[in-house]
């Protein structure tokens, strides 16, 4: 049998606990037990509407995309190609389409990604499927989910931008997420980016070290 001293301390201790609570949370006054709980209560109806970054988006086509726990929008990217769908132009194997007395098609594109005996254009591009990537194992990858054959070579910065650190967001900090991808800053056949000044340029801070 209790003894009546523990039964005191047990309901002393109960009522702590709820007067912490009560005097803590004070959500109805503007204050929060942190950041995030301020965030979630106050975007419920901020200025009368919910908070949302949807105006920044009316013009652009996205795709949802689920990388992990990570759900978020990308641009959509073949409504970008001009030249897509390839199959409009490619109505034929590639060894059929080749010809020494007709222009290269893609004549404008050089390869600088990486080693010429590492990487070539049959490393994401098929032959027999022209309207699709190929993944090193062969796999078809939309085109609208380039992401995916980046991931295989760069997997740090991959996991990365699927968190947010890597990479540009379009619109806002609030919701929907939709987030730039790899070929919307890298040119895919040569990611690297060129050296350049900065927008503004010091003048003045060059003649002096002249």
């Amino acid at each position: 049998m209790m003894s009546k001293q523990y039964i005191r301390i047990v309901l002393g201790g109960v009522f702590l606990l709820s007067l912490l609570c009560f005097s803590s949370c004070k959500h109805g006054e503007g204050e929060y037990h942190n950041i995030i709980d301020k965030i979630e209560a106050e975007s419920v109806d901020y200025h009368g509407v919910s908070v949302s970054s949807e105006d920044f988006l009316k013009d652009l086509n996205t795709v949802e995309v689920v990388e992990g726990e990570h759900t978020f929008l990308i641009p959509e990217r073949i409504g970008e190609i001009r030249s897509f769908a390839c199959t409009e132009c490619h109505t034929k194997p590639l060894s059929d389409m080749s010809s020494e007395e007709q222009k290269k098609a893609h004549w404008d594109i050089n390869l600088v990604h990486a080693a010429s005996g590492t990487m070539n254009c049959a490393t994401c591009h098929n032959g027999n499927d022209m309207d699709n990537l190929k993944s090193l194992t062969g796999l078809s990858v939309n085109f609208n989910l380039s992401h995916q054959l980046c991931s295989q070579c760069h997997a740090p910065q991959f996991e990365d931008w699927k968190g947010g650190a890597h990479g540009k967001s379009v619109s806002g900090w609030a919701p929907p997420r939709v987030s730039m991808t790899c070929v919307n800053c890298h040119n895919p056949h040569k990611p690297g980016f060129d050296a350049r000044w900065p927008a503004r340029f010091n003048l003045q801070k060059e003649k002096e070290r002249e």
